[in-house]
């Protein structure tokens, strides 16, 4: 956790300022919270109705990730952060923030591109922030709710990731900076389509980007939509890492998913398909 990205931060349960004494994060009245020894904290306010990644699908994920097989979205959403970011306002480039960011695979390239921005990395799995901590040298991870109130200011963040995770459009426009740009990345309905079938994958919803569009036309408008598509030469290892790194995870017996990759062709051609949108707040 680095000292630099605690001033974007606000309490969680008071909504407060925050500064950093040593590994403790505390607000004006008088909360604290431990940084944890890989570098993350835990700012989750109680119960929470949804499964984090455990350590087997946040491991799954780092492996198949540096394999390159999703090197393409992160090119991309790299590109598209570079040409939508806003200029620094009185010299602040801001935050830039990922929302369910995992091991901050993504966050890490657009942090790369994106010099003296401070990063700030949310996600529910202590596992995967963990991973995140060392993404990047100016990623500062956080364990919290993607669904509850975020820990952020209002208006703080330039940029904001959400990549296959969870999106609460009012909150996103709250932490945004009014000249601020969101960046979402969702699977299109082509995407794994060889495996849907032969590995008892879940669907993609053929109306996904209509949905996704009208449940952010209220404080969003899309300012640029653009495909990222490509064929991934997946052998044996990488398919199970591939199912066992997501939502597939929770629907799988392992013993059954061993026997229908091995009936599959090695290495097996798959089609990597998402889109990519970028949006502004209303004003």
């Amino acid at each position: 956790m680095r000292k630099e990205a605690v001033r974007y931060l606000r309490c969680p349960h008071c909504s407060g300022t925050m500064t950093m004494d040593g590994t403790t994060l505390r607000c004006d009245s008088g909360h604290d919270f431990d940084v944890a020894k890989q570098g993350y904290v835990n700012l989750l306010r109680g119960a929470v109705k949804f499964s984090a990644d455990t350590a087997g699908m946040v491991a799954a994920r780092a492996d198949f990730l540096a394999g390159g097989h999703y090197a393409p979205i992160a090119e991309s959403l790299t590109a598209l952060a570079r040409e939508t970011a806003p200029e620094p306002v009185d010299g602040d480039p801001g935050c830039v923030v990922d929302i369910g960011g995992g091991t901050g695979y993504y966050h890490a390239h657009v942090m790369a591109e994106l010099a003296g921005s401070e990063g700030i990395l949310l996600d529910i799995s202590k596992f995967a922030a963990r991973r995140a901590a060392r993404a990047h040298p100016r990623i500062s991870a956080v364990v919290a709710d993607a669904w509850d109130r975020l820990p952020f200011g209002d208006g703080v963040a330039s940029v904001v990731l959400n990549v296959f995770a969870p999106r609460n459009p009012a909150e996103l426009r709250r932490i945004l900076r009014p000249e601020g740009v969101l960046l979402v990345v969702t699977p299109h309905p082509g995407h794994l389509r060889e495996l849907v079938d032969s590995l008892g994958l879940l669907r993609v919803d053929e109306q996904k980007d209509e949905r996704l569009a009208d449940r952010f036309a209220a404080h969003f408008t899309e300012v640029a939509r653009e495909r990222a598509r490509s064929t991934m030469a997946l052998d044996h290892k990488a398919l199970p890492r591939l199912v066992g790194m997501g939502p597939n995870a929770w629907h799988q017996d392992g013993g059954l998913l061993e026997e229908r990759i091995a009936r599959l062709p090695e290495p097996c051609d798959v089609t990597l398909s998402v889109t990519l949108t970028a949006y502004r707040p209303l004003t």
